[in-house]
Formats: structure tokens, sequence, C-alpha cells
């Protein structure tokens, strides 16, 4: 079971911005730049070449939603970065599929070729975290 499966079922905490019967939204807890989400299927899938026409729909179908709230959110978030890493050599460090949607702003300094490595939770407390989260779950 890794981190993903434990959060989808409850047994670690996470600041859940949307859920349904086959996906969950949440903070990464990085947070490359404020707001920066995760959307995983609920489904075991490693990575998208795990992905049946099925999964496929019912996550990517909601993609595009939940990168709508996020930047929603904010009115600061001028754009959005949309990663999934798939693979080890391809930086996959949790062998679950999952989305990284990244807000960005106009002065974040961060280049075109941001990877959802950089880890900036110092900067976030468990108040910060939920304010974020509750921002970007009152857009559904």
């Amino acid at each position: 079971m890794d981190i993903f499966d434990k959060i989808i079922a409850g047994e670690i905490p996470s600041y859940t911005v949307y859920e349904d019967e086959d996906v969950l939204a949440f903070l990464d807890i990085s947070q490359v730049t404020p707001g920066h989400t995760l959307l995983v299927p609920k489904a075991d899938v490693a990575d998208i070449f795990d992905y049946t026409d099925d999964i496929a729909k019912k996550v990517l179908l909601k993609l595009p939603v939940v990168a709508a709230a996020v930047k929603a959110s904010n009115p600061d978030i001028t754009g959005i970065n949309i990663q999934s890493n798939n693979g080890v050599s391809a930086g996959q460090t949790v062998r679950h599929s999952h989305w990284h949607i990244i807000p960005r702003f106009d002065d974040d300094n961060l280049n075109s070729k941001l990877a959802p490595t950089i880890d900036n939770s110092s900067a976030f407390s468990p108040e910060r975290y939920q304010k974020i989260a509750d921002s970007i779950a009152a857009q559904f």
C-alpha cells in the first residue's frame, strides 16, 4: 500500500479539495507554489500505462475541472502547470498515478522546466494548508 492509497483510505490526513467515487484531489505537501494540488485516481494504477479507457475517462475529465477550481481560488494565479511523471526514470516517486496541478504566478521566479520536486513545505502551517484547500474546495 503506497502513501496515496493510505490517503485515499483516510489512514493519513490530507488537505482534500475534491473527492468523488473515482478520484481524490488534495494539496501536495511540498507546495511548489501555493495551491499545488494532486489529482489521483482511487483505482490502483501505477502510472499512465496502467490506465484503461474507463479509468482515463474518469480521471482525465476531472483534470480541467480541478485545475479551473485551483485557478479560481486565487486571483493572482495567472497560469497552471499540469504534470505527471510516469516511471522511475521520469521522476515518479510514488508508484500510484497522480497529476500535479501547479499554480503559476507572474512573479514566482520559476522557470519553464518546473518539476514538482521543489519543497516549500516549511513555509506552510496546517492553517495555511487548510485555508488554501478550503479556497479551492469552495470552487466546486
